[in-house]
């Protein structure tokens, strides 16, 4: 079976090991709710160069079998925005589970193959015939506590996955560690990204890597329940966390 890896590499600040854990993902057909995206060919990296960040007004409601999260999608990430608006619509992501979830890390979803699948088997191999989204990386829009981001392969473009997504738990990080953030990086945190990062935590790691689109605006503490879920050797909770996606006002 020809496999694709979404992965995160190990990367290392002032004496501290991230692991970054390896997510498995195959060339099998998605179930047949999957709608094709429309196709991007030779896409590219798509920076977006803003000073200010409108925060958007479309929000999407995530009910959980441990709670309700609502997000904000970003309009600095218009295609991100888009895609993931189109398939909240068409219901795409409703009985789909939270199949991966790292206590520290982040919570991951959006796997066709997903639905009704069998116990303990592992995820994450479905969507892979749906067409990437050309990432949209802003230095504004970082990996805090509550970010919703896009799961990707290897693809040296770091064009997202079409439907995988994750929402990051993270960990509280200390100013020497966002300094050699920003000096491996070349980018500069401002004050707030700073607090963010102190306070509530995050995975500053993932920046200008992984498309940040949107953020969790009500039910961090979901989150906590989520990833706190004893799981299986893949990551998948022991017990199945459900969700049901809907736009709101």
């Amino acid at each position: 079976m020809n496999r694709i890896l979404l992965f995160f590499s190990c990367i290392i600040i002032s004496g501290t090991a991230f692991s970054q854990v390896k997510t498995k993902q195959a060339s099998q057909k998605p179930a047949s709710t999957v709608k094709k995206i429309t196709p991007v060919k030779n896409a590219k990296p798509l920076t977006v160069v803003t000073e200010d960040v409108n925060p958007g007004n479309t929000k999407v409601k995530i009910t959980t079998d441990m709670g309700v999260i609502v997000v904000r999608l970003y309009d600095a990430t218009p295609l991100h925005r888009d895609n993931f608006i189109k398939l909240v619509g068409q219901g795409f992501y409703d009985s789909l589970l939270f199949h991966r979830v790292i206590q520290g890390f982040m919570i991951q979803g959006g796997d066709p193959m997903s639905k009704n699948a069998e116990k303990g088997a592992m995820l994450g191999m479905g969507g892979s015939d749906m067409e990437r989204i050309p990432a949209e990386f802003n230095s504004k829009l970082v990996h805090k506590k509550g970010a919703l981001a896009a799961a990707r392969d290897g693809n040296p473009q770091k064009a997202s996955s079409a439907c995988q997504f994750y929402i990051v738990q993270g960990n509280v990080i200390s100013d020497p560690e966002l300094d050699a953030m920003e000096q491996q990086k070349g980018i500069k945190y401002s004050v707030e990204q700073r607090n963010a990062y102190k306070t509530k935590g995050g995975t500053p790691f993932l920046d200008m890597e992984y498309t940040v689109f949107g953020e969790v605006i009500s039910g961090l503490e979901v989150i906590d329940k989520i990833a706190s879920a004893p799981g299986n050797n893949y990551n998948r909770p022991n017990q199945d966390v459900h969700m049901k996606m809907e736009l709101i006002k």
